[in-house]
């Protein structure tokens, strides 16, 4: 596991070996700020621990410190992250107390537009002691050390030049600001790009040259089933690789869709590797002509949205609750294998078996009727619960 430097962001801290967290970008422009505020608001209540806004003008920028009073009156703590590309150094010059008021500040070595624009934005990112994201994107890459590059490396392809000013633009943008006064501890770095496998390199390569902790995510990952499928490899894959210390899920969503979604593909990231636990897991077969097929079907779907609806009850009583592992199997090929591995199981009857069977802990706990499974079951559920705060 890659063992990154600390930094603190608002109240909470990145790397260092602490848990990896999810942050989300509003969609909504802050100068729309009832809008803005209802949106954060909702992802944060769907579990993002950072949340990011565009301050792209002046409208923007002056509404800042709006939103994040608004946001922390009514106790929506978490970080608020500026991101700025091209006029940042003039915005955040022009409203100082934006500049105080957020919690770090992403920049673009690629939209920075001059060397003097990086220096002022590192110099007020000091004058505030707030912590910067450095955040180049393979789409906007810095074009003087791309152009250099390309006539340096003649006989590379231009995706592999690309690839490598990529990586050399964030670390020596770090460097800079370094060198300008910036203290480690305040800088987080991220490389992202669109394609899975060029995530992978980027991100192993500044991995081994740097200890900055880092964002990662595919930067344009696509919609719906693409870009879920994107994610979850390319971010996985990094973090199973022990690189990542802060991860956002970019979708581009349908019309009128929520981006709390971002952040529920991001924790189910994390849950699936097993570096988080934010819900029950929950385990069921896909069902086959040895099981009760719709009635297998339902009872799990039943199962699963009743540990929804118990969620925020639950979580406030049984501690245990979010690590709770549950298997819900449609008959006896796996269904008391699988009970082995998990707190509290439900094995159904297949076709020519005649009763279900509760499993507690891997062990047989007692036999059901068909027709009342899902009820009994769910009331072992919460028994095993209670039995967990004795």
């Amino acid at each position: 596991m890659r063992k990154s430097i600390e930094v603190k962001i608002g109240n909470l801290f990145i790397g260092g070996g602490n848990p990896v967290l999810i942050q989300s970008m509003a969609e909504k422009n802050p100068e729309n700020k009832e809008e803005i505020i209802r949106e954060i608001k909702e992802l944060i209540d769907e579990g993002s621990e950072m949340v990011r806004i565009a301050i792209n003008k002046e409208e923007a920028a002056k509404a800042v410190p709006f939103i994040v009073e608004k946001l922390r009156g009514e106790n929506y703590n978490v970080p608020i992250i500026g991101d700025f590309h091209f006029n940042g150094a003039y915005l955040l010059k022009k409203f100082p107390q934006t500049a105080k008021i957020l919690d770090k500040y992403r920049i673009n070595p690629g939209t920075t537009i001059s060397e003097k624009d990086f220096e002022e934005i590192i110099k007020i990112a000091i004058e505030n002691d707030k912590p910067v994201r450095i955040g180049g994107n393979l789409g906007s890459i810095d074009k003087k050390l791309l152009d250099e590059k390309i006539k340096r490396n003649k006989d590379k392809s231009l995706k592999e030049i690309a690839l490598d000013a990529l990586i050399e633009s964030v670390i020596r943008s770090a460097e800079k600001a370094i060198k300008i006064g910036l203290p480690e501890n305040k800088i987080v770095l991220s490389a992202k790009t669109s394609n899975v496998k060029d995530l992978i390199y980027v991100y192993r390569e500044i991995a081994k040259r740097t200890d900055f902790p880092l964002h990662i995510g595919l930067t344009e990952a696509g919609g719906d089933l693409k870009g879920i499928v994107s994610s979850s490899i390319g971010i996985g894959f990094l973090l199973i690789d022990g690189i990542g210390d802060t991860i956002r899920v970019s979708l581009t969503q349908r019309e009128g869709e929520s981006r709390k979604k971002e952040v529920e593909v991001a924790k189910e990231i994390l849950q699936a590797i097993g570096l988080r636990s934010f819900h029950p897991e929950v385990i069921s077969c896909p069902g086959c002509g040895r099981t009760k097929g719709e009635k297998f079907k339902k009872i799990a779907e039943n199962i699963s949205n009743y540990l929804k609806i118990k969620r925020k009850e639950w979580e406030k009583i049984y501690p245990y609750f979010k690590k709770l592992k549950i298997a819900i199997m449609g008959c006896v090929v796996n269904g008391p294998g699988e009970a082995k591995f998990s707190n509290i199981a439900l094995c159904l009857p297949g076709i020519g078996e005649k009763k279900a069977s509760i499993y507690k802990d891997g062990k047989f706990l007692r036999n059901v009727n068909f027709e009342k499974a899902e009820e009994e079951f769910k009331v072992e559920i919460e028994n095993y619960l209670k039995e967990k705060i004795k």
